[in-house]
């Protein structure tokens, strides 16, 4: 497993001064720390977690954002009881996305499993970059992907102003 943080100080829940350092500095976030060590014991009981790599977590508003790579998100992805065993560890919704994806590709792992069928960018007077996302389908009040939450992470996470429609408008 590959962490940010040393796989020895995972295990133990305990930070050497190299990370503690790291973690002072700015170079890792608290939530990165965290994500670690809970993917270390998740990692003693399931053999595909110990071949994760981890890139970064971002806590946002009490949901994590998880950069994992594009294999492990397949991994979960195709497991129920992986993505459950991930999601009991955190106090609030875990968010999985590819690291070192593009903004759309970002935006698309939000919202997963929903279709985007598209994702534009404009540039508004002032220099203001505005991204506008539609959905496929059409929003109901069982949607499974608060929409507000979505916006608020791709600003956070981001920096993006992002608006989001549906294919179909309610009427």
């Amino acid at each position: 497993m590959k962490l940010p943080i040393c796989d020895f100080d995972a295990k133990n829940s305990l930070l050497c001064m190299q990370c503690e350092n790291k973690l002072q500095e700015g170079q890792l976030s608290q939530a990165d720390v965290d994500a670690s060590i809970k993917l270390a014991k998740l990692a003693k009981e399931n053999s595909d977690i110990d071949k994760f790599t981890l890139h970064s977590c971002k806590e946002i508003d009490g949901n994590y954002v998880i950069a994992l790579s594009k294999e492990d998100i397949m991994t979960i992805r195709q497991s129920r009881t992986l993505y459950r065993q991930l999601q009991d560890q955190f106090t609030g919704k875990i968010w999985l996305v590819e690291a070192e994806e593009n903004d759309k590709k970002f935006i698309e792992d939000m919202f997963f499993p929903t279709k985007i069928l598209s994702i534009n960018s404009v540039w508004a007077p002032g220099g203001i970059q505005k991204t506008k996302a539609i959905v496929s389908g059409k929003w109901t009040p069982r949607f499974p992907i608060n929409t507000e939450t979505v916006i608020q992470i791709v600003k956070n996470a981001r920096n993006l102003d992002i608006e989001i429609e549906f294919e179909h408008k309610k009427r």
